[in-house]
């Protein structure tokens, strides 16, 4: 128990050191932490998670072209005009069409150029900006957790192929329960705060003359923004890898099977995603003649990798410890998780809170749910509980969406944790497990 304790304090300051770090820090530190376990307590490494970085790297790569060639803005600028078409309904549509569209993009950072447009909408229409803007940004975190061409449930993909789970079974639980959960926590939202008018810091800015008091706009008020030559078509090219992506985990029998060692095996779903994503990267340069080298330098390519190395180095650190304690962790843990498998989830959250990434959070605690004998359905129920980081309010999206309202609504309060995020959070991420436990009973 000793060596269990002290391996679980290397653990701990690894992940530690590795959240103050941020970025490539996660993974970095995971590696130091892992070598600490191998060189200082003698335990065997596991296997690093291959499959679901090589996924991570198809789908990034894919959506790395079409955000070079102007995918991402075309995307963005349908949003604008499908978020001004209806402003009085704004706490409504926008948290729908961030969701929407990082559920289509596989990232999150579609929602950085939303979020000037939804806190303009809802301003000039004389609505609190913090209703929407807030359940806005956790709304587009709650989808990656429903994407079908997402980090996070490339992970799933990959963790649970063995377990009889494809992709149709997590879509068939995550999409409903988090998207019900989203709106529930936007018709909450409806509620929040006093109305813009009545505000106090509000009322101050425009006394002092920082603001303006608003105006009623429309969907003509601001022209689309100009978009690069190939942006459309980039968009609609990779949207059609996404479907390809869900058809061929809906129907397994469409993937070619082989004969391998005797026995026929039929090409498994993350190659599939891999196969198709890395296609739809060449048709995308084909079709749009966007240069290959501004490719890496996007936004996209950059969280991409960054996004791989911290799943290289936690996931790694995280499996071989569990491995190395396997009697301590799965003894200790084993009934109590299968009694209440809401606990498991709780940990999840936890654990995000420190990631800041569900695809780190999913790959490093997800195996421990599998060695549990947790029901892989309960899993997938469970999975939205990874979008716990908006829990502190340091994440990139909370602290834009702070900077765009500039009315003051939104913000972060004297305690630090009552900030603008968080019952929206809460509502989302706990109203998506509680619904998907039920979907996943229902179901299986």
């Amino acid at each position: 128990m000793t060596v269990f304790i002290l391996e679980l304090i290397v653990v701990l300051a690894a992940l530690a050191v590795g959240a103050r770090v941020g970025g490539v820090g996660l993974g970095v530190w995971g590696g130091v932490g892992l070598a600490v376990l191998i060189f200082g307590f003698g335990a065997a490494p596991t296997t690093p998670p291959i499959d679901v970085m090589l996924i991570i790297i198809a789908v990034i790569t894919a959506a790395s072209v079409m955000e070079a060639a102007g995918g991402i803005d075309w995307l963005v600028g349908l949003a604008e005009r499908i978020i001004r078409a209806h402003p009085q309904y704004i706490t409504l549509v926008a948290p729908l069409v961030s969701y929407a569209f990082t559920f289509a993009a596989g990232t999150g950072h579609i929602v950085y150029p939303l979020l000037p447009v939804i806190y303009e909408v809802a301003y000039e229409n004389g609505i609190r900006p913090e209703r929407t803007i807030a359940i806005s940004t956790i709304a587009s975190q709650q989808a990656i957790t429903a994407s079908p061409v997402s980090a996070a449930t490339a992970v799933m993909i990959g963790l649970l192929a063995g377990k009889g789970m494809t992709l149709l079974h997590i879509l068939a639980i995550c999409l409903p329960a988090t998207l019900l959960a989203v709106t529930i926590a936007a018709l909450v939202q409806t509620r929040v705060g006093r109305e813009l008018a009545d505000d106090p810091e509000y009322r101050r800015r425009v006394a002092a003359g920082q603001l303006t008091p608003p105006r009623k706009s429309s969907a003509t008020d601001t022209p689309p923004a100009p978009v690069a030559v190939g942006g459309k078509a980039s968009a609609l090219v990779f949207l059609v890898g996404v479907a390809l992506v869900v058809i061929a985990g809906a129907f397994p029998s469409l993937r070619p099977e082989f004969l391998v060692d005797g026995q026929r095996e039929r090409l498994s779903m993350p190659v599939t995603i891999e196969i198709i994503m890395l296609t739809v990267a060449a048709v995308m340069l084909v079709v749009t003649k966007v240069p290959v080298g501004t490719v890496p330098t996007t936004r996209t390519a950059q969280a991409g990798a960054t996004a791989v190395v911290g799943i290289f180095g936690l996931a790694w650190m995280g499996d071989t410890f569990i491995a190395h304690n396997r009697e301590i962790v799965i003894g200790g843990l084993s009934e109590m998780a299968q009694a209440y498998p809401i606990l498991f989830a709780v940990g999840l959250f936890a654990a995000s809170v420190l990631l800041y990434s569900q695809a780190a959070t999913a790959r490093a605690l997800m195996p421990l749910g599998l060695q549990l004998g947790l029901p892989a359905p309960s899993l997938i129920a469970a999975f939205p509980a990874v979008n716990g980081y908006f829990f502190l309010p340091n994440y990139g999206t909370i602290i834009a969406a702070i900077n765009f309202d500039r009315s003051g609504t939104t913000g972060i309060g004297r305690y630090v944790l009552n900030h603008s995020f968080m019952l929206p959070g809460l509502v989302a991420t706990w109203g998506a497990v509680l619904i998907g436990l039920v979907i996943a009973k229902l179901l299986f």
